[in-house]
């Protein structure tokens, strides 16, 4: 997978971690992907529901040491 921007948004409550995806996104051109690492357990269904109703494609996500990492497309 070709990450083109990494965001970290580890210890920061909703809303942040859409906050500052939704900036890195605007930032990326159609079919590029953004790497977010984020510790707030609600951004598991907020990033999810996010990236579906923004038309973007949630790739993979997963958990690591009560980190969550996801990868979305952006469409």
């Amino acid at each position: 997978m070709n990450i083109t921007k990494v965001v970290d948004a580890k210890g920061l409550a909703c809303p942040m971690p859409i906050v500052k995806t939704k900036k890195a996104m605007n930032e990326l051109e159609s079919g590029q992907v953004l790497e977010i690492y984020t510790t707030d357990k609600g951004a598991k269904n907020d990033l999810i529901a996010w990236a579906k109703s923004g038309g973007h494609e949630l790739l993979n996500h997963e958990e690591e040491n009560n980190v969550f990492i996801f990868w979305i497309k952006k469409g």
